[in-house]
């Protein structure tokens, strides 16, 4: 039996080009806030040099689970059931992936297993390749 088709982001072409093009990413989160990769470069850079800083740490969490809440909004606006193929290949999709990566990275950093693993379940789910991308294999 075949599973779901993979699921296809149409991403956000805007932010998209704003952070390409140097727009501070807190810039670009609030004027398109359901952008996850916006929330994804915000959540990255939080987590640099985080190993030591609680208040980093922290902060690169709610940046992460807010890109993640956002993504899985689009993900079911476009069909997704909670499951399936969710592809690193597609480049819309990877904002979405960063995130889920990024709370992985935040809920290690402040123990929190249980999430850590959930995190790194849902990429693997979604495409294997996705968590190698991300360091998290």
């Amino acid at each position: 039996m075949l599973g779901p088709p993979p699921t296809l982001l149409t991403g956000d072409d805007d932010a998209e080009s704003d952070l390409l093009n140097g727009v501070d990413p807190s810039a670009v989160a609030a004027a398109h806030p359901s952008a996850s990769i916006a929330w994804a470069y915000l959540a990255e850079a939080a987590l640099t040099d985080a190993e030591d800083d609680v208040a980093k740490q922290m902060a690169g969490y709610a940046f992460a689970r807010t890109g993640y809440h956002r993504g899985l909004d689009q993900l079911r606006r476009h069909g997704w059931k909670g499951y399936g193929p969710v592809p690193w290949s597609h480049q819309q999709n990877q904002g979405f992936l960063r995130c889920v990566g990024a709370l992985a990275r935040a809920a290690r950093l402040i123990g929190e297993e249980d999430e850590y693993t959930r995190c790194l379940d849902l990429l693997n789910d979604s495409d294997p390749q996705a968590a190698a991308e991300l360091g998290l294999a």
